[in-house]
């Protein structure tokens, strides 16, 4: 079924709220958030009703736990996207100032509470605030959520379905894609400790349609 730039722009958005660390400010939005994908075609609606599913039935300090585990403790699920390809190195600073520039130039205001890598961040830009630019920085990046992706099914976390559901809103797997996963994956991370500071996980959207 074909998706929408419309429903790109919803799931894309859903999945931004859906990746912050889960409080109770998200939990309180489920519901919300749950009646918006009912809009989008299977391929993204299916793994974000289960996600959600998840949400809804299991305690939240279990979720919060889980989140800290697989994306605070574990770099093979690392939701900043140049950490795949530039590691903890000096030239990771110059990766992530592309994003950042990339946002000014739009007016979008990314605030103070995360970098501008992480993977809810881009895909909010993409969703309310540069279309075109936004889906070019996820589908540069397509090679390490996919690998985000993987990583996720192979610890057998729910968090996979949120990640499905983005993929979903990205061009199909092609041939040069897949083997730049494989030399990413072989390879790993480039490594060379530069003393990034850790940023705030709290999410900073105050609704569906922007940030506090």
């Amino acid at each position: 079924m074909q998706i929408s730039s419309e429903q790109i722009a919803t799931a894309r958005l859903a999945t931004a709220w859906l990746l912050w660390y889960p409080d109770e400010n998200l939990i309180s939005r489920v519901d919300e958030i749950t009646q918006v994908v009912q809009c989008l075609p299977e391929q993204s609606r299916l793994p974000l009703e289960k996600f959600l599913g998840y949400l809804n039935t299991t305690p939240i300090s279990e979720i919060q736990a889980h989140y800290v585990a697989v994306f605070d403790m574990k770099r093979r699920a690392c939701p900043y996207l140049t950490y795949w390809t530039d590691g903890d190195t000096r030239n990771r600073g110059g990766a992530i100032l592309k994003f950042k520039q990339a946002y000014l130039e739009s007016g979008f205001d990314l605030g103070t509470e995360e970098l501008a890598d992480h993977l809810s961040v881009v895909l909010e830009f993409a969703a309310v605030g540069n279309s075109l630019t936004g889906d070019a920085l996820l589908t540069e990046h397509q090679g390490p959520i996919n690998l985000l992706h993987a990583a996720l099914l192979k610890m057998n976390s729910m968090y996979a379905e949120v990640v499905e559901a983005v993929l979903a809103t990205l061009p199909e797997m092609t041939p040069e894609l897949a083997r730049r996963m494989e030399e990413l994956a072989a390879a790993g991370p480039p490594v060379e400790h530069v003393g990034l500071e850790p940023f705030s996980l709290s999410p900073t959207i105050d609704t569906l349609g922007g940030r506090r």
